[in-house]
């Protein structure tokens, strides 16, 4: 009931929008498909699956419709999925863009591991490399950015209760993308590549030591019932995105880009709103201290960061995360890095 509440409150804040009931009225009849993020995570069940299912119907007056599948229940690769979309194989896609980093290392430009530590920062970040994303969407991957949302802190739910930074080492940890590898091996921890659904099962019967995701999403998808301690050292934010087939996109009306424009920027806002609802929640349902209405509540114990080891997370941010990256995307994407996402954050890569 807690959640068909959220879901309701979503609902009414995203229909608040400028396109007006006589502008829907006249727009077409239109059908689209979309594949969207992991079904259990909050930014799926909160913003993702009831903008497509009921926000865009409403806003429309039912002349806008579209069938969407959380990407889990369609038994797809995470990382396969632009490849999908640019193959037209679905209209619209939610995806964490660090997963497409294999392909081009700009997709992690404003997610690397621990870069910032607060949502606004992260929203900052990716706002600057907005442009960039978008361009190389569009020229190899026959895509539109339309919009950037995020999951709360990517931090570590372990088996065992954990000391610390220190008790990482030698342990196996599940990661999903380069830059958290990059993390890892400075700490000495195993990087384990692993998707979302397969986390659970490999928690509970040891394959992994520890795994990493948001402080709530773990929670949504039941980790705290095969898992004892939480790290909260943040390796980021799992930002998603929402990107358009660009035939589709092409084939629309001017009057339905707009539409969709528009709503889409509310959601986008709609989005960072619930992340940070969520990240103000974790702690309350993670560790049974307070009202939890947007995950489950749980017992897990808090390992808390150090001063010594937040200065240690920071060299290695600054040093081996940023090192690493940029090698991996050439001596133009870094320079383009340090002028946008750089200047933002008051930080500087090294270049190639």
């Amino acid at each position: 009931m807690r959640m068909r509440n959220l879901l309701v409150a979503a609902v009414a804040v995203l229909l608040l929008q400028p396109f007006g009931a006589a502008q829907a009225q006249e727009l077409p009849q239109l059908q689209f498909k979309a594949i969207g993020l992991n079904g259990p995570t909050v930014a799926s069940m909160v913003d993702e699956v009831p903008f497509w299912r009921e926000t865009i119907p409403r806003a429309s007056n039912g002349r806008i419709t579209v069938d969407i599948t959380p990407l889990d229940q369609m038994g797809i690769d995470d990382r396969t999925m632009l490849r999908l979309l640019r193959l037209g194989v679905m209209d619209f896609a939610g995806m964490d863009i660090s997963k497409m980093a294999g392909d081009d290392a700009r997709f992690e430009g404003c997610d690397l591991a621990g870069l910032t530590l607060d949502a606004d920062k992260a929203r900052a970040a990716c706002d600057a490399w907005r442009a960039v994303i978008d361009r190389q969407m569009q020229r190899n991957w026959n895509a539109k950015l339309l919009a950037f949302g995020g999951n709360p802190p990517q931090v570590f739910w372990c088996r065992d209760v954990v000391s610390g930074l220190e008790g990482l080492r030698g342990k196996k940890v599940r990661v999903f993308n380069n830059t958290m590898r990059d993390f890892l091996q400075g700490i000495g921890a195993t990087a384990v590549s692993m998707a979302f659904a397969e986390v659970v099962p490999a928690l509970n019967s040891g394959v992994v030591d520890c795994a990493v995701t948001g402080s709530l999403s773990g929670n949504t998808a039941r980790w705290a019932e095969v898992t004892k301690s939480l790290y909260p050292m943040s390796l980021g934010w799992s930002i998603n995105i929402l990107a358009v087939n660009l035939n589709t996109w092409n084939r629309l009306e001017p009057r339905v880009q707009q539409f969709l424009l528009d709503q889409v920027k509310a959601y986008e806002d709609k989005m960072w709103q619930t992340l940070k609802a969520a990240d103000a929640q974790a702690d309350n349902c993670n560790f049974g201290r307070g009202p939890c209405t947007m995950g489950r509540p749980a017992n897990m114990t808090l390992v808390a960061v150090k001063p010594e080891e937040a200065e240690v997370h920071k060299r290695l941010v600054e040093g081996a995360v940023l090192a690493n990256w940029a090698r991996r995307c050439g001596a133009e994407c870094t320079r383009e890095w340090n002028n946008t996402v750089g200047k933002a954050l008051g930080l500087t890569a090294p270049v190639p």
